[in-house]
């Protein structure tokens, strides 16, 4: 997991979110570094159900 979250530090510093510097992407612990990806790509988490239509759960 260590190579998986280097990565992502990698395409966080290189360009990073807005109001972020590299400076602080470099500076952010593993758990804050994917906490931030997660918060930043949550909607993509569902975007395999955009279209569905007539299912609803009351």
């Amino acid at each position: 997991m260590k190579t998986d979250t280097e990565k992502l530090r990698q395409k966080y510093i290189d360009n990073p979110p807005e109001g972020m510097t590299s400076e602080d992407i470099r500076r952010m612990s593993e758990d804050d570094l994917l906490d931030m990806d997660y918060f930043l790509n949550e909607d993509d988490l569902f975007d395999d159900e955009a279209g569905v239509e007539g299912f609803f759960t009351f």
